[in-house]
């Protein structure tokens, strides 16, 4: 009967280390994501800063691939705020995404946790 119970934890145990590494690279990935999101919004705000700076007649050009396209300078700033709004979304999107797996791990824990407690008790 104890060795039984001693397969069960060894495979659960095995179970949760897979669902932990696999979790575990799940966060860290969001969190390159979100810091490059911030970084991206960031810019995007600086960038608007900037071009709140200059004269309105002020000759603009958006890189588009290769090529530059004359814009203006509304347009450009415009864009620029959609960017930083997506990348917010993005932000908010991935953290409750990280949220989720933190709560997913530790609803796999408890199972263990349990098997653990009975061992001990018997």
């Amino acid at each position: 009967m104890a060795q039984t119970v001693d397969l069960e934890l060894k495979k659960a145990f095995a179970e949760l280390q897979l669902k932990m590494t696999d979790t575990a690279q799940k966060l860290k990935l969001a969190d390159l994501q979100i810091e490059g999101l911030k970084k991206s919004k960031i810019f995007s705000e600086l960038t608007i800063q900037e071009l709140k700076s200059l004269p309105p007649n002020t000759n603009m050009y958006e890189s588009v691939g290769r090529m530059f396209i004359l814009r203006d300078s509304s347009e450009i700033t415009q864009g620029l705020h959609a960017k930083s709004q997506k990348s917010e979304e993005k932000i908010k999107s991935l953290e409750s995404h990280k949220a989720y797996l933190e709560s997913n791990l530790k609803e796999a824990e408890k199972p263990i946790r349990e098997m653990v407690n009975k061992k001990r008790q018997s």
